[in-house]
């Protein structure tokens, strides 16, 4: 039987999913960056056309969906699954964003794993036509996390920019590719960064550990 880990932290996949579509939505400022011509759309308005940022969010991750179903041919009756996740409390981004698809759905208080474990799913055999997608909004973060953008605080010098945008892909147990061959799961590294507006600092030695790991 062919051995199912690499190491210490990369599974092999036993069949290999494929990557049937994808689309990124971004915000005003990623079209400022330089990853605008990645996006497959941008909005100028923080809003996305709703009253609220949060709601904004959900708008944001319908249009992935929306994109990624339209490039990928598909349409949303074709998903068995959807594994979604945000930044905000139980999910609610994706829950409000999802709520009217009626197809199965995990909410993953982790917005990068919704990739690794909907791959994982597909390779056992478990779900095909599989959705994993994933939001961040500068504004609900900035609510959540630390102070709302009306209020008008300071800014510390080590205070990080959360992205606005929403990202998807659609995955299946067969397809044209790419491929997805193995997954390499992170583990907590915690050096003790108490800074609560630094959050790179505080994510930065996990996500070193992780990529160092994968390579090695």
């Amino acid at each position: 039987m062919e051995q199912k880990t690499v190491g210490a932290q990369t599974r092999r996949l036993r069949t290999r999913p494929s990557v049937l579509s994808f689309a990124a939505i971004g915000g005003r400022f990623e079209g400022e960056g330089p990853l605008r011509e990645y996006f497959d759309e941008l909005s100028e308005d923080h809003f996305f056309g709703e009253k609220t940022w949060e709601k904004g969010e959900s708008t944001m991750q319908r249009r992935a969906l929306s994109r990624a179903l339209e490039k990928g041919g598909l349409k949303v009756s074709d998903l068995d699954l959807i594994f979604a996740g945000d930044l905000l409390n139980q999910c609610v981004g994706s829950s409000f964003a999802l709520r009217e698809s009626r197809i199965p759905f995990y909410g993953l208080y982790g917005a990068c794993s919704t990739m690794g474990v909907g791959a994982c799913l597909c390779s056992a055999g478990m779900a095909d036509g599989l959705l994993a997608m994933t939001s961040s909004h500068f504004c609900t973060a900035e609510r959540q996390y630390r102070m709302p953008v009306p209020y008008g605080s300071q800014r510390t010098p080590t205070a990080q920019w959360t992205a606005t945008g929403s990202g998807c892909c659609l995955l299946a147990c067969e397809g044209e590719g790419p491929y997805i061959t193995h997954v390499t799961t992170g583990k907590i590294v915690d050096k003790g960064v108490t800074d609560a507006n630094n959050m790179g600092a505080a994510m930065a030695p996990a996500a070193c550990e992780t990529l160092a790991t994968h390579f090695c």
